[in-house]
């Protein structure tokens, strides 16, 4: 449980020689889930900041203590400096061992269990560096926390096997300024962020800063077509996205020199065989992301620990079943809908939050928006949008009314969608009330 200091990279490269089991494990963990990670997780050693440490007083269990820095009753981690520097395993390690297991973030149930293997993330993020378009001697910089399996695509595997430095800018409050000037002034070369964070960006004079970048990279969430309109503009890059889940390495993306359709996450990656499958089983056009399983992906985990109905469940029938639902055009290109609990019906149609939010951000007032479903008697649910204004814009009736003029206008990308998919942002539904 480390931020981003060397001594994660060094506990990880010496777990996986020494053939133990990592559970990555962000800061922000409170006491139910240390517990539930030493439960489940059969956890026996902690590697942790001394300023965290006190996050384990009350965690029961005859555990190894390692502290980075100083701290009454740890061992300290420096201490392994003064080793001996050989090493001499014990065994080999197979391809088939686990090596990481990661804890998926839970909503509304216990997080899963992903087992990765010395094979699935090793081996198989070299679908993540040809994605990325990582060459040895980039400098990458990657905007993940650690303890998340994005900060093992792009901060650990797909960087190393490319043989790309790994560039590390720590802060204490995300400033996009700040972090802009970094990469000006140090030479990234390659940068991957979130769309959250490429949101911020563009609220900078982009074009102002003097980067070297010659790949730009969304990951984690959908990425707007609106923001890579303005990184285009400003860097003459295109901001190319893709998707993969904690349960694989990245599975479909827009790789460098690929043509990119505005909206689109690309085709899909090399070693994977994806289709999208309808309720019944049958491919489709439009349908939930699956993944063949013959032979099975070198990326994808072992299956869910000490739970063999999920993996069961995602794995029926010779396909792995993503939970996640994409449409796909004549080219092969395939577009992100949602979620198979995300998308949701309006009148018989199916709304996409995605599609939607993409619109709205559209507007020069608009920095971040979350379209949810809200209860109709009439046409089951109506889209209902959040918004977060650009800085300097203070919500008012006026500005209100000028979104929805926005959506509604001919020059809004929302008429490329079915009618009732528009009629439904209404005054009433889309703002009830303008001061929030």
């Amino acid at each position: 449980m480390l931020n981003n200091v060397v001594p994660l990279w060094e506990t990880m490269l010496a777990s996986i020689k020494l053939g133990s089991v990592i559970i990555p494990a962000t800061t922000l963990l409170a006491r139910d889930d240390l517990l539930d990670r030493f439960d489940r997780g059969g956890v026996r050693h902690v590697v942790v900041a001394a300023a965290d440490v006190g996050k384990f007083a009350d965690i029961p269990g005859d555990y190894t203590r390692i502290s980075v820095g100083s701290a009454p009753g740890w061992i300290e981690f420096e201490d392994a400096y003064r080793a001996d520097a050989g090493f001499s395993p014990d065994a080999p390690t197979l391809a088939t061992d686990p090596m990481l297991l990661y804890f998926t973030s839970g909503t509304t149930s216990k997080p899963k269990l992903v087992e990765h293997s010395h094979q699935s993330y090793p081996v198989g993020h070299l679908s993540t560096m040809y994605w990325l378009g990582l060459r040895e001697g980039d400098v990458h910089l990657n905007i993940s926390s650690a303890g998340w399996a994005k900060h093992a695509w792009s901060c650990f595997f797909a960087p190393w096997n490319a043989g790309a430095t790994v560039f590390i800018f720590n802060y204490a409050r995300f400033n996009p300024k700040a972090v802009l000037d970094v990469v000006a002034h140090c030479g990234v070369t390659t940068l991957c962020a979130p769309p959250t964070v490429w949101r911020m960006f563009i609220q900078e004079d982009l074009a102002s800063f003097p980067v070297k970048l010659r790949e730009v990279i969304g990951a984690g969430e959908p990425l707007n077509p609106e923001i890579i309109d303005q990184v285009r503009k400003a860097w003459g890059l295109t901001l190319r996205d893709g998707y993969g889940q904690t349960e694989t390495t990245a599975q479909i993306g827009n790789s460098p020199g690929q043509r990119l359709k505005p909206g689109s996450m690309g085709r899909p990656l090399p070693g994977y065989r994806v289709a999208l499958l309808d309720p019944d089983n049958n491919e489709a056009e439009e349908g939930e992301i699956a993944l063949s399983l013959e032979p099975p992906p070198t990326g994808l985990m072992l299956g869910y620990k000490d739970d063999p109905a999920k993996t069961s469940e995602v794995t029926a029938g010779g396909w792995y079943r993503t939970g996640d639902v994409a449409s796909r055009d004549a080219d092969g290109y395939i577009t992100y809908i949602g979620r198979t609990d995300d998308v949701f019906k309006s009148a018989d149609y199916k709304v996409s939050p995605f599609e939607l939010e993409s619109v709205l951000i559209e507007h020069p007032a608009i920095a971040e928006a979350a379209v949810v479903p809200s209860p109709d008697p009439l046409r089951l649910a109506v889209p209902k949008a959040v918004v977060t204004l650009v800085a300097g814009q203070r919500p008012s009736r006026e500005l209100a009314e000028d979104i929805l003029r926005f959506a509604r206008g001919p020059s809004c990308s929302l008429q490329a969608y079915p009618p009732a998919r528009v009629c439904r942002i209404t005054e009433d539904d889309f703002w009830q009330d303008p001061a929030r």
